[in-house]
């Protein structure tokens, strides 16, 4: 048929044609609008008959990041610290700052060592180096700083020669999968400080994502766990205290 032949009746007919899902009906929906109001300008047809025909309204559901529990992440790091001493700041700076760990396209992998300040306790994540290509920068809390000083990133690079087949090792350990270290940081952040805005703002998400993914996910008692995973050098040493979030939440 030609195009001004088309009905409403016929067109929800090809939406809804394979018992499509309500995803799918938009989809072919959002197609055929495309191509309609293209129709439209070139006066092929003098109505459109989509105009009627409304998209189907999903009920989008609050969903779970995948997460480490805080023992996990406490025996990942006590494994990599034991067994590949070379990549642990890799791991530490994707858990507990949830930069993220790609080896193809993550933000690791475009951190300069001089934008880790621990003396300042940030980390500048310039434009270049975030996904969103925005800069951000992420707080450095006690229990990372413990790890930074205990693997200065002058002898232990962030990204080690042999990091790809060291993931693959751990892998096997633990599911390490992707974005999980990111995700379970996010999760733990929200727990303890309880302030969705500024997770969103070291994590470089919306506030959005944060409420509809993370948040209590975790407890505070976990969360503090989390944060209190300290190397084998300064395990019995508590960590320094610094002024970090408390003043975001005036």
């Amino acid at each position: 048929m030609t195009v001004a032949e088309l009905t409403g009746a016929r067109l929800v007919g090809y939406f809804e044609a394979g018992r499509a899902g309500l995803k799918t009906y938009n989809n072919r929906r959002g197609i055929v609008s495309t191509f309609l109001k293209f129709a439209l300008q070139r006066d092929w047809i003098t109505d459109n008959p989509l105009m009627k025909i409304p998209p189907r309204r999903i009920r989008r559901r609050r969903g779970g990041a995948t997460t480490f529990t805080a023992q996990q992440a406490k025996d990942l790091m006590a494994y990599v610290e034991e067994h590949h001493t070379s990549a642990v700041p890799f791991f530490a700076l994707c858990l507990f700052a949830g930069i993220r760990p790609c080896l193809r396209t993550g933000e690791i992998l475009r951190l300069p060592a001089e934008h880790v300040k621990i003396d300042a306790s940030m980390i500048c994540l310039d434009a270049k180096a975030s996904k969103v290509r925005e800069p951000r920068n992420i707080t450095i809390q006690p229990n990372l700083s413990a790890w930074l000083k205990a693997y200065p990133l002058d002898k232990f690079p962030i990204i080690p020669a042999n990091l790809q087949h060291i993931r693959e090792k751990v892998a096997l350990k633990f599911p390490l999968s992707h974005d999980v270290m990111r995700h379970t940081f996010i999760s733990m952040f929200v727990a303890k400080f309880r302030s969705i805005g500024e997770a969103a703002i070291q994590a470089g998400n919306s506030e959005g994502i944060i409420r509809r993914h993370y948040l209590d996910l975790k407890s505070p008692e976990e969360a503090a766990e989390f944060f209190g995973i300290l190397p084998r050098s300064a395990a019995t040493a508590a960590p320094e205290k610094t002024n970090d979030i408390v003043s975001f939440a005036a």
